[in-house]
């Protein structure tokens, strides 16, 4: 990483090691290079750099070249290398090609000849065209291509607890230059390597997962830099906008790339990456810019479960995200890494010692320097490092769901100096993005709790998070419940006094309208006197969801179906419907009668009522009028003299109205002759 402010470099420096004659003529514009039976052709500009006959030449992708062959002595690279140009290197083929950001790479088998062509942000097209141009033109014996390893589950975090020495050099060292510093022979314990960006200005031949997995179990830690766009007042190829709502969106999609990247070399969550902002001359706009760009790379690797860390130089970048430290407009990184090359390790005028505290900052105190340990030397940044990992995430989160609620549960990891567990929730399949976003539902030491108020047919995603005792958040841990939905459907809005009635639902998911098959779904029922619901019958719903259940109601009754939930899914309750119960009512009365006689007119109500009062009606054109009326006896027993005046035909019926549990009922209509 540098800490001055890049300068256009003359075109004579790019002559490392030696260079070979092109084979380009005076005054042409293209070179056509050849190697192991490979030709190219390249722009005559592209000093051509032959390792085999200088193997510590750096080999550089910040400058223009053509790099022949592989290193094989330790590379003389100075420690701060930022930005990226065009060139190509061509190498023996032992690996499969793999192309990444800024480097576009292609076996050549019939040759034996890895090709890489690296380019800046924006020429990815011109690195095209020059490997377009290659051809073979001689064939070389069968070249073993070593497989690609199976990637393995991320697993390695960095760093955890250190309070020691680092350093960060271009490229990442050989294993030989690893195992020759490792402590104690040199001080240190961490070593910065540049994982991601399009601006790397080194080649990582070395930078594997094998490489990251052999080294860690040896004790090593690891700082991992993202060296992506730089600050919109510099003059590197790949600016972030000056728009901070722009720069925000930047910096989260540099975020997703290193992530991938991180990963990809067995990197996993809770592992600090840090993007690297180079020094700029700060100014409103370009300080609006860079604090928006790092407030994007933060909020997405933490809603990945990683710790956006930050490079920046002391007096610009570090002077900047002081100024806003308490400003809740930007996302403040998580870590700073500062370079400030003074005599006092760990602490620079520009950041207060109680700013990023609790073990959350790097100082890179010298740069550019050349220390030899184990009889090998490197030009390296030396950083006094004072970190711990976030704690890691709780195992074991569950929701059950209920009607309404649902029941929580965790396990919080072994070991954590523990500080809460908070549990947030959103409704539908997205979970809070942090533990500020959301609805709360439970903050404490605990390891269950109930989310309440939650509504029927809704989907619920829920997330927890580990705070330690240092107010570091680890990695969230997510459970979804789906709602679910039950129909309801009644064979008949009314029936008589002891006839059945068919209650029907179909119970799905709320959110995709899948049939819940094999649940069981409760029928609950409520007179229309009651305050309490009962279950009245417990059915297990068929392949399509279907349940059906035959109830005989003595009274007028309220039936509601309900799923009670599960592990998966949250319990529902379809709307209410009546069923309304109306009491049976016979009459009797003689068909005929002669004038002057009596006819009685009875019946009996069933359940039935003693005491209220049932009603003889008569009918007159189209309308019924109201005769008399009588009390019911104890066994719903009525009773009606009827002595007609005059002869004719005539027709009557009895009415008992509803009261507080029976809809109201009457009986057939009776017709009499009077002769």
């Amino acid at each position: 990483m540098r800490l001055v402010r890049p300068v256009v470099l003359s075109a004579a420096v790019a002559l490392i090691g030696g260079l070979l004659g092109g084979a380009a003529a005076d005054g042409a514009t293209d070179q056509t290079i050849s190697y192991h039976g490979y030709q190219v052709t390249v722009p005559a500009s592209w000093p051509v750099v032959d390792l085999a006959k200088n193997p510590t030449a750096c080999v550089r992708f910040d400058r223009p070249a053509v790099y022949l062959g592989r290193s094989t002595g330790q590379a003389d690279c100075p420690a701060r290398l930022i930005g990226r140009s065009e060139g190509l290197v061509l190498e023996p083929l032992t690996r499969a090609a793999k192309s990444s950001e800024g480097e576009l790479q292609i076996a050549v088998p019939d040759a034996g000849v890895l090709a890489t062509a690296y380019y800046a942000p924006g020429a990815e097209q011109l690195a095209r065209k020059v490997l377009d141009t290659g051809r073979v033109t001689s064939k070389s014996q069968s070249t073993r291509v070593a497989p690609q390893a199976v990637a393995a589950a991320p697993s390695i975090v960095a760093t955890g607890s250190i309070a020691a020495p680092g350093f960060d050099k271009c490229e990442a060292p050989t294993q030989a230059q690893m195992d020759a510093w490792l402590y104690p022979a040199s001080q240190y314990k961490a070593v910065g390597i540049y994982t991601s960006g399009a601006l790397r200005a080194c080649p990582q031949p070395n930078l594997t997962p094998e490489w990251v997995a052999t080294n860690a179990a040896k004790g090593w830690q690891f700082l991992l830099i993202d060296v992506g766009m730089q600050a919109p007042c510099t003059t590197y190829k790949s600016l972030m906008s000056a728009v901070p709502a722009t720069a925000r969106s930047q910096g989260r999609n540099a975020a997703i790339n290193a992530v991938a990247a991180a990963q990809a070399l067995g990197f996993a969550q809770r592992s600090a990456i840090y993007s690297d902002i180079e020094y700029y001359v700060s100014t409103a706009s370009c300080k609006a810019a860079v604090l928006s760009y790092l407030s994007g790379w933060t909020e997405e690797l933490n809603a990945r479960g990683y710790v956006g860390g930050a490079y920046v130089n002391a007096s610009s970048g570090a002077a900047d995200l002081v100024a806003e430290y308490n400003n809740p407009a930007y996302v403040r990184p998580d870590n700073l890494w500062f370079a400030h090359y003074n005599s006092t390790p760990g602490s620079s005028r520009f950041v207060p010692d109680t700013y990023w505290p609790n073990h959350r900052r790097v100082h890179q105190h010298a740069g550019d320097i050349t220390e030899t340990h184990g009889g090998v030397t490197m030009n390296i940044d030396s950083n006094a490092l004072n970190l711990t990992a976030p704690p890691a995430p709780v195992t074991g989160f569950d929701a059950t769901g209920a009607t309404g609620a649902a029941a929580l549960k965790w396990t919080i990891p072994t070991g954590t100096r523990l500080g809460q567990v908070i549990v947030r929730r959103n409704t539908g399949a997205t979970p809070p993005a942090s533990p500020t976003l959301g609805t709360a539902v439970y903050a404490g030491t605990g390891s269950a709790a109930t989310a309440t108020g939650l509504v029927n047919a809704g989907s619920y995603s829920f997330r927890a998070w580990v705070k330690d005792y240092y107010g570091k958040v680890g990695p969230a841990a997510d459970t979804y419940l789906a709602g679910t939905r039950a129909t309801i459907g009644a064979s008949a809005p009314t029936i008589m006094y002891t006839t059945p009635v068919t209650l029907s639902s179909r119970a799905t998911r709320a959110d995709n309208g899948a049939y819940l098959s094999g649940v069981p779904v409760t029928l609950y029922a409520k007179a229309v006197t009651a305050s309490k619901w009962q279950a009245v019958a417990t059915v297990t719903a068929s392949s399509t969801g279907i349940v059906n259940s035959v109830q005989k109601p003595a009274v007028s009754t309220y039936y509601m179906w309900g799923y009670n939930g599960s592990g998966d899914l949250l319990g529902s309750r379809s709307a209410a419907t009546l069923v309304q119960v109306r009491p049976a009512m016979s009459g009797y009365l003689p068909a005929s009668i002669t004038l002057g006689s009596t006819a009685l007119l009875y019946g009996y109500l069933n359940p039935p009522h003693a005491g209220t009062t049932a009603y003889l009606q008569r009918k007159s054109g189209t309308s019924w009028v109201g005769v008399t009326s009588v009390k019911l006896t104890t066994n719903g027993k009525f009773g009606f003299a009827i002595k007609p005046t005059v002869r004719g035909t005539y027709t009557y019926r009895v009415v008992w109205f509803a009261d507080a549990d029976h809809a109201g009922t009457q009986t057939p209509s009776k017709v009499m002759t009077v002769s």
